[in-house]
């Protein structure tokens, strides 16, 4: 059955001082009700005394949250005092003792409690005249420490659910950060690609349509013409980026509006079309017009990819043929693909100086492009390394390999 709902404002109430004010008063009245509605058998009012010690053995209950352990003794005490006139309603002065006991019992440490609760059995059985009496009072003593250790094992695992509902809160968080760390980091390495891609064949297009304008009016024609289709290539996949991070934010807005996550990857909406594998053909058309000559060869049977080691591998062999276009001062670059059982061997030689870094062309270099080879292939849990060619010719080669299976969510982390 579940509990029903208790409003915040009485919540707040029986956290506070006030509460037990009035538990103080309401138990002084019942205690007192005896006095002020039975008649004596005599029809003369009771004696004042009765109403002192009722309300005497009440009052101190107002502090039984600071002081557990004496308003338990004063309430005790002040109750034994009722028999000592003879003019008073017949009744025990139960009700303030047996509250006492239940909030000593909810508090108080067992070294305090346990002894004080003994020490009352055993006054109690003592004092009392009757064991049918003595028997009902131990039976009260019990249920009223028992309920008061109750309260104390409810309040201790409702403050462990709330720590592990905090903590589970804050594991959440701290995985939408990182998620969106490496999203943001995804999408600073798409637009480097793009960027620098587009740029420096744009840089080296301008440059030798002057050259052969006179002399090659055609020659110069294309170039120009590539330029513009660069530019338009590049202007298309930022538009998706930014679309993206439109995206994004919007997706978040809605997470935080319905306490979810949306649909996209790492919860972080959907994502731009991919460029995969299938796009390299077109990319080495493009690198072309540059005037570089790229051929692409493949070996092995091709094998099913994950998606972003697809993007991976077209983006890793972009940023090679970018460095060659920037650094190489080469006629010729070769894209070389070798399926294996296990995964994708992915070579980019050139024929140029052989440092990755050298003549030919006048470009700036932000310095990060082989740092963001390594990046992405080590976040699909590949690898990537660049140098000189293995065969000892003139050139430079960049090297990665990149699994079939995606990596285990435990190895990113």
């Amino acid at each position: 059955m579940p509990a029903l709902p208790i409003p915040p404002s009485l919540r707040r109430l029986a956290g506070s001082p006030w509460s037990d004010v009035a538990l103080a008063v309401v138990t002084a009245v019942a205690q007192s009700a005896p006095l002020l509605f039975a008649q004596s058998d005599s029809g003369r009012p009771w004696h004042w005394w009765g109403y002192v010690v009722a309300v005497g053995a009440s009052l101190p209950l107002a502090l039984r949250r600071r002081a557990p352990v004496p308003v338990l003794l004063a309430c005790s005490v002040v109750s034994g005092l009722y028999d000592l006139v003879d003019a008073v309603a017949p009744q025990p002065l139960w009700y303030g003792v047996l509250i006492a006991l239940y909030g000593m019992a909810s508090v108080s440490p067992s070294p305090v409690r346990i002894p004080v609760f003994l020490v009352m059995c055993a006054v109690g059985l003592a004092t009392v005249g009757s064991l049918d009496t003595a028997t009902r009072g131990i039976v009260l003593y019990v249920a009223a420490y028992a309920l008061g250790r109750a309260s104390a094992g409810f309040r201790a695992e409702a403050a462990v659910l709330a720590e592990r509902a905090a903590r589970l809160e804050r594991d959440r968080r701290m995985d939408e950060e990182r998620a969106a760390e490496r999203e943001r980091a995804r999408i600073a390495r798409d637009m480097h690609d793009v960027l620098a891609h587009s740029i420096s064949l744009m840089v080296v297009q301008a440059e030798a349509g002057p050259v052969v304008l006179d002399t090659d009016p055609v020659r110069a024609s294309a170039a120009f013409g590539a330029i513009a289709g660069t530019g338009r290539d590049a202007l298309d996949q930022l538009r998706s980026m930014l679309a993206v991070l439109r995206d994004d934010e919007d997706d978040g807005k809605d997470d935080r509006k319905h306490g979810g996550k949306g649909g996209g990857k790492d919860g972080y909406g959907p994502r731009a079309p991919r460029l995969t594998i299938h796009d390299l053909p077109a990319l080495a058309r493009q690198v072309a017009g540059a005037g570089l000559e790229v051929s692409c060869t493949a070996e092995g049977e091709p094998r099913p990819m994950p998606a972003d080691g697809d993007t991976a591998a077209y983006r890793i062999v972009q940023e090679a043929l970018t460095n060659v276009v920037k650094h190489a001062g080469a006629d010729r670059a070769e894209v070389r693909l070798h399926w294996r059982h296990d995964g994708l061997e992915i070579r980019v030689v050139d024929d140029g100086r052989g440092d990755g870094r050298g003549a030919g062309r006048d470009l700036p270099s932000g310095g990060n492009g082989l740092t963001g080879l390594r990046e992405r292939a080590a976040a699909c849990g590949g690898s990537a390394t660049a140098g000189p060619r293995e065969d000892r010719l003139p050139g430079f080669e960049v090297r990665a390999r990149l699994p079939l299976a995606a990596p285990e969510a435990g190895a990113m982390a």
